[in-house]
């Protein structure tokens, strides 16, 4: 086989043109050889071939190459030849066969047997299907060989259902990696073979991954528990492999699985919590039929929250966003979901995409008065907490005064519900963005003591996987990069919850909200952002540098400006039970509107006048338990390039 190899492999790399040009010559050679043998086969000799098998040569080569050229027969590679290609031959044989089949055997020829007309095209058929499976087996094994020797990942499939079978299926058609064995966790599988691949037992993954060489671990366990999962990636950690994952069944249940379907690890697998099944009733409760309005909609927490008001066929949904780029995304991906999301007379929800900052008094006005929303949802802010710390009146005014102009607004416009996507850093914060974040949640406080003609409500969790600043995709492109992985601080943590969980949470509140409250979401235990990194870079099939032994080096850089060492969800000791198990109701004490409004009033004096400082004063004043961990840093003030650095 090897010395045959470059006579394979010049073949192959021929001009698609010319093997088809030697296919045809191939196929006008069996044609002959068919009627020649045909003869043989009816006589008992050869007889010249000159002589009475001429005509029948000439007429079968006449037909059959327009037959095969009309049925395809030249298209296909042969070389992935399979039953497809053999269907198609048969089926251009028996159109030949009807014409040769005719002229020679019900019309007669002199001379020529009849049962050449039978015999010839039977040989036809098996000779040219022969050829094309032969062509498979050699051409076929010289190029898997040449793919074999290419450095493609030895990979296992851990999972060896029907999401595994498909996964198979599917590296076997791409050549992009080379499947070894399958692993379950089933006993009654282990020693059976599926595919041609061993079943294997989970038992010593080690010694398994050393004996097969394996480099990519491929989980293909789309129904398996939130637990299970965690418990597997447990056991893969520290093993020198690379582990992916299959997306959840529902999304593999839309199409059949493929290579592309598989993706890294997601920081939900690594955590292993559970997410918060929604209540459906409390979601649709003032969505379905209602116009709503979403502020900040084409950010990370608004576009979610707009992804999940289009499920529930709202009559309008207002799109209102101060980044033409963010609105026109938002804009275009509901777009093509409203169009399948019709209700059952056809309507489909209006979206209303609606350029504005939320601090215009007179945009908000005009825009509240036209569409006359039932419910806002206020997710607009400015919210990383270093850009922030250095554009401190621009946070302020954003933060603070647009939240106070929109419920202004929402009040004479008469909406029913205004509901604030808060978030833990307005406990006890550090930092300007939580400061302005706890103050404008002390606004609704003080007008929901004041009016009681609108219901106010305030929504508060930690960190939301996947949203613009995230901490997971930095740490996904360090290790691509091949480090270091950049920390502040080895003892940070920090809650998480999904994105869809936020935009849920929100809804699901504001539909339970009577007035005032602020809702956070029981979420668990924080995490040590440090074993997160740890978790990422293991199941990448990497190690942590210590010591100088390792691939990924984890540097801590410091704690940012206005950056905490840990969050917290309350302000005061605990909260009361909601109508869902895992949402909490707190009632937090706040200022009157008496004491907050002339407060508010010094304060935007301070943006007026540009003074930062002051500004950073009042927040003191008004905010529970602020506390600037850094010096005054806004780079208005602070001009030189050290500090813009920070």
């Amino acid at each position: 086989m090897n010395r045959e190899a470059p006579i394979f492999a010049a073949i192959l790399s021929l001009p698609r043109e010319a093997k088809r040009v030697v296919a045809l010559a191939a196929d006008i050679v069996m044609c002959v050889l068919s009627v020649y043998i045909a003869f043989y086969l009816r006589l008992g000799f050869w007889p010249p071939i000159t002589s009475y098998p001429l005509q029948p040569i000439v007429v079968s080569i006449a037909l059959a190459l327009p037959i095969f050229v009309t049925f395809g027969l030249y298209r296909a590679i042969f070389r992935h030849a399979g039953a497809e290609a053999l269907i198609a031959i048969f089926r251009a044989v028996a159109v030949y066969t009807i014409p040769f089949a005719t002229l020679y055997t019900l019309i007669g020829v002199a001379s020529i047997p009849r049962t050449v007309g039978l015999i010839q095209p039977i040989l036809l058929a098996l000779m040219v299907s022969a050829t094309r499976v032969g062509v498979r087996f050699l051409f076929a094994e010289t190029y898997t060989e040449r793919w074999r020797k290419d450095r493609v990942p030895r990979v296992a499939i851990y999972g060896a259902g029907n999401a595994g079978l498909e996964l198979a299926a599917a590296i076997t058609a791409s050549r992009a990696m080379r499947a070894i064995a399958f692993i379950d966790d089933d006993p009654a599988l282990w020693g059976s073979t599926l595919r041609g691949l061993p079943i294997l037992p989970p038992g010593n993954m080690a010694q398994l991954i050393d004996r097969h060489r394996i480099e990519d671990i491929l989980l293909a366990i789309p129904s398996a528990s939130r637990r299970r999962r965690l418990e597997i990636l447990e056991s893969l950690r520290g093993l020198p492999i690379h582990v992916r994952t299959l997306p959840s069944f529902m999304d593999i249940a839309r199409g059949t699985i493929s290579v592309g379907d598989l993706r890294e690890l997601d920081i939900e697998d690594l955590l292993g919590r559970a997410t918060i099944p929604p209540d459906e009733a409390l979601l649709r409760q003032n969505v379905t039929g209602k116009v709503i309005m979403v502020t900040g909609a084409g950010g990370s927490i608004g576009s979610e929250l707009c992804r999940q008001i289009i499920r529930f066929q709202p009559g309008a949904l207002l799109l209102v966003d101060h980044s033409e780029y963010n609105l026109y995304a938002i804009h275009h991906e509901l777009t093509a979901l409203v169009a399948d999301s019709a209700n059952e007379d056809g309507e489909a929800p209006a979206l209303v995409p609606l350029l504005a900052s939320v601090a215009d008094t007179r945009r908000m006005d005009e825009i509240l008065a036209a569409w006359r929303p039932t419910t806002v949802v206020h997710a607009a802010a400015y919210k990383h907490v270093p850009l922030v710390e250095q554009n401190v009146l621009e946070g302020i005014r954003n933060n603070v005064f647009g939240t106070r102009t929109l419920v202004d607004a929402a009040r004479r416009a008469g909406v029913g519900r205004f509901i604030l996507v808060s978030t833990d850093k307005a406990v006890r914060p550090t930092n300007v963005m939580g400061a302005t974040k706890r103050l404008a949640e002390m606004i609704l406080q003080a007008v929901q003591e004041e009016d009681r003609s609108i219901v106010l409500s305030m929504v508060r969790f930690g960190n939301v996987l996947g949203s613009s600043g995230s901490v997971i995709p930095l740490f996904r492109e360090q290790i691509a990069a091949g480090g270091p992985i950049t920390i502040t601080h080895p003892d940070v943590t920090r809650f998480f919850m999904t994105v869809p969980e936020a935009a849920q949470l929100v809804l699901q509140a504001g539909s339970m909200a009577r007035g005032g409250e602020v809702f956070l979401l029981d979420m668990g235990e924080p995490v040590r952002i440090v074993d997160l990194a740890r978790n990422m870079v293991e199941l990448s099939g990497l190690k942590v540098s210590d010591d100088d032994d390792g691939d990924i080096e984890i540097v801590f850089t410091g704690l940012r400006p206005g950056e905490k060492l840990y969050e917290e969800l309350l302000i005061g000791d605990g909260g009361e039970p909601s109508d869902h198990p895992r949402i909490v109701r707190a009632n937090e004490a706040a200022l009157s509107w008496a004491e907050l409004a002339p407060e508010l009033a010094a304060l935007e004096a301070t943006i007026a006048s540009g003074d930062s400082g002051e500004a950073r004063a009042i927040l003191g004043r008004l905010v529970t338990g602020y506390r600037p961990a850094a010096e005054m840093f806004d780079l208005t003030l602070v001009r030189d390039r050290r500090s813009a650095a920070r």
